[in-house]
């Protein structure tokens, strides 16, 4: 079996995170997947196990103000907003925004001078999205339909760049930061959690077509993702572990996926990470020659 082409990631990304959202659409307290404990990021989560990867992500009452949908539909793996230290007035852009958690969260670090923007290619999340913010609200935030390796936007429009476990689900990481690179200001900052490898990692778990959904097969090595930013045209990238996953957290998505788990156990423990990775778009850079222009129709008016 080949590693998943782009269009299949794609494909099957919009499939599975569109059921995450009409389970929250659906009912208003869905048992299972999307649970306040639980993540559609890992593949456990949308058979109702709790995901190792993304409890416990947010502080004790920062959530206590949004409505509970945008809880239940957390899907990430870190709380970009907390640190990625926005500012009031900030244009902030969540890619690959859900539910609408951290924009939310965002729209209130921004303040009303501020914007935040979410986009994402499904559908039901986006009205779901909607749907949460008309319920807090929230007044300076919009949602907008798209993928992240093309972003409707204009070119140097956003001051911070965040994302939660999605950068890990694209089948073209290069043309996601040239375009995150493209639609930041200069000086702008690109501050997303993400899941990220430490090392080699077996063939079979590269192949697997759930793991890619479920943020671990499709996670960056490291030093590849420091690469890609400087390639980009970032300058200061660093990437800073926030939650290593050890034996015990494998062998849940590995039992997920069909693989043999006594096999791939030892080669994997604390190689997969939950990490904070920070960078910044040089104060006076120009648009590097692989990023493409906005081509959504009306965003460069």
């Amino acid at each position: 079996m080949s590693t998943p082409r782009p269009t299949d990631v794609t494909d099957i990304v919009r499939e599975r995170y569109g059921q995450a959202a009409r389970r929250v659409l659906d009912v208003a307290e869905p048992a299972g997947c999307c649970g306040p404990t639980s993540s559609c990021c890992g593949g456990a989560a949308f058979n109702g196990a709790a995901d190792p990867i993304t409890s416990n992500l947010y502080l004790n009452g920062e959530t206590t103000e949004l409505p509970p949908a945008a809880v239940l539909a957390s899907l990430g793996c870190g709380n970009p907003t907390a640190l990625a230290e926005l500012r009031e007035g900030e244009v902030v852009l969540d890619l690959g925004s859900g539910g609408g958690i951290d924009v939310l969260l965002s729209a209130r670090r921004v303040g009303p001078t501020g914007r935040a923007y979410g986009l994402d290619m499904t559908d039901d999340m986006l009205e779901l999205a909607r749907r949460n913010a008309a319920e807090a609200g929230v007044t300076n935030v919009e949602f907008l339909k798209g993928q992240i390796e093309r972003i409707p936007l204009p070119d140097a429009s956003v001051d911070v760049i965040i994302s939660n476990c999605v950068i890990n689900l694209s089948g073209d990481k290069r043309q996601v930061l040239a375009e995150a690179f493209r639609v930041l200001r200069p000086g702008g900052r690109f501050a997303v959690s993400d899941v990220v490898v430490r090392g080699e990692v077996p063939p079979e778990v590269r192949r697997s077509m759930e793991l890619w959904v479920g943020c671990v097969a499709g996670a960056l090595e490291e030093q590849e993702f420091l690469s890609l930013l400087r390639q980009a045209g970032f300058e200061e990238p660093s990437i800073e572990p926030t939650r290593v996953y050890q034996s015990a957290d494998a062998r849940q998505f590995l039992t997920e996926a069909g693989l043999d788990v006594d096999a791939s156990i030892d080669e994997i423990d604390g190689k997969f990470m939950a990490a904070f990775v920070r960078a910044t778009r040089p104060a006076e850079a120009a648009v590097t020659s692989g990023a493409r222009p906005c081509c959504a129709p009306g965003c460069c008016d």
